[in-house]
């Protein structure tokens, strides 16, 4: 089936609104909103927030909708945390801390823009085409309700489009028989994601974990000696990037070709002021 929008028109538009919904993880906003309710460790705030929209669930099924977490690191702060703060009181907090966190990134005046209210009527109109089915992270969002201000119904449109590509990634990862280690170290090593200090870091595994999938990656062909992909392994990361923007196409193909391009430069715009702010940890991205 042919797309009627331009080649990579929608993954363009989610490559700047996927950043916008996660500037909140970074924030001191969210950390100091979650410490305020009991939740002062990082990794379960992370979690916490992420997952506080299916109700209190376990640590088997964080493990299984974030894909890429070590499940003991998850077992440690899962289901534990809904002790110190319910789902409700953490989807609260979480509130706070994006409506803090949009207005001191891209200033009380960006906020109020027009250009803002605009950004959420048209990323709402794409996520009319989302779909709930086999996207367990997205539907559970989206039974949560919008918000009435546009920045807070932006963000909210956002995080259900990050969502919904998510699931789908991960459906996608599944059929190229990559497991949770060897997809991190295929992506960082793209030079697109994060990297493998930070993978490591916040993720959980170990350096054998990630010795041994390099390893396992090696014996496939994907990886060379260099730790760089090989042309069998560049081949297959184009091919799940594109696998997974034909399963996330609807919503962009709703939203029609004019209001994809209005989306992504409003987003876009967005996303520079927000950069500009400080948004992201610098060692973040990279392959140090």
């Amino acid at each position: 089936m042919t797309s009627p929008l331009p080649e990579r028109a929608a993954r363009r538009c989610h490559n700047v609104i996927n950043p916008l919904h996660s500037t909140h993880y970074f924030s001191p906003d969210l950390n100091r909103e979650l410490t305020a309710v009991g939740v002062s460790d990082s990794r379960a705030a992370y979690f916490a927030v992420r997952a506080a929209a299916m109700g209190p669930v376990g640590a088997g099924v964080v493990t299984a909708t974030f894909f890429n977490f070590h499940p003991g690191l998850v077992a440690r702060h899962v289901p534990a945390v809904w002790e110190t703060a319910s789902p409700q009181v953490v989807l609260a907090a979480r509130a706070r801390a994006v409506d803090a966190t949009l207005r001191r990134l891209l200033g009380e005046e960006t906020v109020a823009a027009k250009e803002m209210a605009e950004a959420a009527e048209l990323a709402l109109r794409a996520t009319e085409a989302c779909t709930r089915h086999a996207r367990p992270l997205y539907a559970a969002h989206a039974d949560l309700p919008v918000p009435d201000e546009p920045h807070l119904a932006f963000w909210h449109a956002a995080t259900l489009l990050r969502e919904h590509r998510g699931d789908g990634h991960l459906a996608v990862l599944l059929a190229a028989d990559l497991d949770p280690v060897e997809a991190l170290v295929t992506h960082t090593a793209t030079g697109k994601g994060m990297s493998p200090k930070w993978a490591l870091g916040t993720r959980g595994w170990s350096r054998e974990d990630w010795d041994a999938a390099c390893g396992r990656l090696r014996e496939r062909g994907l990886l060379g000696a260099d730790g760089e992909l090989t042309e069998a392994g560049t081949a297959l990361r184009g091919e799940i990037e594109a696998e997974t923007d034909r399963l996330d196409r609807a919503p962009y193909e709703h939203l029609g070709a004019a209001g994809v391009e209005r989306l992504t430069d409003l987003a876009g715009a967005l996303l520079t002021r927000a950069l500009t702010a400080g948004a992201f940890p610098e060692d973040m991205i990279g392959k140090g």
